[in-house]
């Protein structure tokens, strides 16, 4: 038996995800109903069509600022997206906001993986190393091991790999994505600064 896919049905969705009525429509339709799994097609589909703009160039956007409410840490970010009528919807303006909050909370020191210097990776790999062998593991443990420990590496300290802070079952990566499928426009993080007193 098809569930009833009800007005009030897809206005949640929409709300929850943000997309068209028609595309909550069929994926309640697909999902037959469930919310959750609704929102998780939904996610997926963006996402997949996010990866298809990601070559569009991005010259408007916004630059969004965070200072911590003791003063001491302070934060500047650069997000870019298509037009500057994005530029200025709330969900952009907010992505903005969560960027910068979470840049104070969590330290990144680059935007991606290949944005970190290769000195810092060569470094880290070599402590990495150091330590699994005075652990003990075995020689031909030890490659994977350290491997392991540099891909954990580039979770913590890489923008867009790291869990986002109000939620850490999504990564920044993931929020991007998100507005970028809300927006149907590129969105890129291009840069950003984060100053913290004394340090």
């Amino acid at each position: 038996m098809t569930a009833t896919i009800t007005a009030k049905d897809v206005a949640a969705l929409r709300e929850k995800t943000g997309a068209g009525m028609m595309d909550c429509k069929k994926a309640l339709e697909e999902t037959e109903g469930n919310l959750d799994r609704a929102v998780e097609l939904l996610r997926s589909k963006g996402a997949a069509k996010a990866e298809k703009r990601a070559g569009r160039q991005t010259m408007e956007g916004v630059i969004a600022n965070y200072v911590h409410h003791n003063g001491k840490i302070a934060v500047l970010v650069e997000v870019n997206c298509e037009t500057d009528f994005v530029a200025r919807t709330e969900d952009f303006q907010q992505l903005g906001k969560y960027l910068a909050e979470h840049i104070a909370a969590a330290d990144p020191i680059a935007i991606d993986k290949e944005s970190i210097p290769q000195e810092k990776i060569d470094s880290e790999r070599r402590i990495f190393t150091e330590q699994v062998k005075a652990e003990g593991k075995p020689d031909h443990l030890i490659d994977k091991i350290v491997e392991g420990k540099v891909q954990a590496f580039y979770k913590d300290v890489a923008l867009l790999h790291q869990a986002w802070v109000r939620d850490t079952a999504k990564t920044i990566g993931d929020l991007v994505k998100e507005v970028s499928a809300k927006t149907g426009e590129n969105v890129k993080v291009r840069r950003f600064v984060r100053y913290q007193l004394g340090a």
